[in-house]
């Protein structure tokens, strides 16, 4: 897939938030998992990403997030408003919740104010609000093993949150709750990136909360993974229930669907 036109001139105004050019990744062993992979994410998009396991989805975060250093190619951040305080203007969101079992929330939420060496008195705010934000501020001095998954996620959302990122990268983090659970996250999510305006990219294997969060869907192809198909998403905002259960939102999935099945064809289930 070729970068969209507005990419070069975006990149000179400000526009974008996240571009990668070219970009592959090769492991060990000579494993390429990627590329050559091209990515354009404006300001204040959420954008996510859908395809076959192993196609590189997750390793396309590690490399925006600088956890990982591409083979070839290059990757750009862009903070919305110049160079942040707090780190690189990145949070990331992980697939598990990778709490401390030992620490309260409000400790699990602290850490990476503590990483920054961030004055107590002014985490100790940062910390009330994110977790105002997320609906936790009752449960600040819990511990992980009194929380079900859902609010672990929101403790995990919370801490990505602390530092104030302009980008949000979200790993997959609802695959493991019940339907019922991602479906209120899901309405959370989308809460939070209104009132917040962060640039979103979130990898999901699930189409229907693919379409459902999106601006745009990047479909993957199977690995190397490269941009396959893009749907965009036309729906008005707020999204509610409404659009969850309209002809619309089924076409869209639909759409998704069938740009996935090539990826399929061939290939093991097991």
């Amino acid at each position: 897939m070729v970068a969209p036109a507005w990419f070069e001139t975006d990149a000179g105004r400000g526009g974008l938030a996240v571009s990668l050019r070219g970009v592959t990744k090769i492991f060990d062993g000579g494993v390429m998992a990627l590329g050559p992979f091209d990515l354009a994410v404006r300001k204040g998009e959420f954008v996510s990403l859908v395809g076959p396991s192993g196609c590189g989805k997750s390793t396309a975060l590690r490399l925006i997030a600088g956890l990982a250093t591409p083979t070839t190619g290059r990757v750009d951040t862009f903070p919305h408003a110049g160079e942040t305080q707090l780190g690189h203007g990145i949070g990331f969101v992980f697939q598990e919740p990778t709490l401390m079992p030992w620490a309260s929330v409000r400790e699990n939420v602290r850490l990476p104010l503590k990483l920054a060496r961030v004055p107590k008195n002014d985490s100790d705010a940062r910390i009330g609000e994110a977790l105002s934000r997320v609906g936790l501020t009752e449960f600040a001095d819990s511990y992980p093993r009194e929380l079900s998954g859902g609010m672990k996620m929101r403790v995990s959302l919370a801490r990505a949150l602390v530092t104030d990122p302009d980008i949000l990268l979200m790993d997959e983090p609802f695959a493991a709750l019940d339907e019922i659970t991602r479906f209120r996250l899901n309405n959370d999510l989308l809460a939070l990136w209104r009132n917040l305006k962060k640039t979103v990219i979130f990898v999901t294997h699930s189409v229907f909360e693919s379409v459902y969060l999106s601006q745009r869907v990047l479909v993957m192809t199977a690995r190397p993974g490269r941009p396959g198909s893009e749907i965009r998403i036309e729906a008005s905002e707020p999204r509610d229930e409404d659009f969850r259960t309209s002809t619309a939102y089924a076409e869209y999935c639909r759409k998704v669907s069938s740009a996935l099945a090539p990826s399929y064809v061939g290939k093991s289930a097991l």
